[in-house]
């Protein structure tokens, strides 16, 4: 099967479940997801769908708890909305890339203000 094609299939897969997230899931364990890449495997069996979660940790773990339990509907709808064979199979995972991306930022803000501190000691 063809790279276009998986990352095609890939990029149908974010975008339907963002919306089916957004628009569809009521459960009020689901907080503010943002669905961020979407990783199938090259037989288009199994799609890991990488999720950001804003908020506290529990607040993450009650998301991904709701997301796993609207897991059969989201690939059902999937294997109605997409024209393939078969449906992958979906699997949740947090997506800690953001909350990396802040603490980085955090240290080197501390770092350049340990400096500019350093510079006006001396």
């Amino acid at each position: 099967m063809g790279q276009l094609r998986i990352e095609k299939v890939q990029e149908f897969i974010k975008q339907e479940i963002s919306n089916m997230i957004l628009t569809e899931l009521k459960d009020p364990r689901i907080g503010f997801v943002t669905v961020t890449r979407v990783e199938a495997t090259g037989d288009l069996h199994q799609a890991k769908v990488f999720v950001s979660v804003m908020g506290s940790d529990e607040s993450k773990a009650q998301s991904l708890k709701g997301l796993q339990s609207a897991l059969g509907y989201l690939r059902t709808e999937i294997g109605k909305r997409i024209q393939l064979r078969i449906t992958p199979e979906l699997s949740f995972h947090l997506d800690e890339t953001l909350d990396h991306s802040v603490k980085i930022q955090k240290l080197l803000d501390q770092i350049k203000q340990n400096e500019a501190g350093n510079a006006d000691e001396s």
